[in-house]
């Protein structure tokens, strides 16, 4: 079962095809990062920061903390597509954050 991930507005923003996978998907199923620490923190492909994860968010922190490069984590395979999650709602603020650029979110 994917896991879906939202905007601040409640617009689907990524997912994940299971809670303990470690990469990340557009809307589309192309992979657009990773997640290289086993936490809440992913980077893109080429192991820039992307975004947190908050609650069911992907929200980039203001001013997120350099972690180092993560390395490559290996291609990982298709992901499928994750079918229609629906729309969360409005999220409301998050202090410290903002939505994750749209353009980063894509292939």
């Amino acid at each position: 079962m994917s896991i879906c991930y939202f905007n601040s507005g409640g617009e689907v923003a990524a997912f994940r095809r299971s809670a303990d996978d470690k990469f990340l998907f557009d809307q589309n199923g192309n992979w657009i990062g990773w997640f290289p620490w086993d936490d809440d923190d992913a980077v893109d492909r080429e192991g820039d920061y992307l975004g947190t994860v908050v609650g069911n968010r992907l929200l980039a922190r203001t001013s997120p903390n350099y972690r180092g490069y993560p390395g490559y984590p290996g291609y990982p395979g298709y992901a499928g597509y994750p079918g229609y999650p629906g729309h969360a709602g409005y999220g409301g603020y998050h202090s410290g954050f903002e939505d994750v650029d749209p353009s980063r979110l894509k292939s």
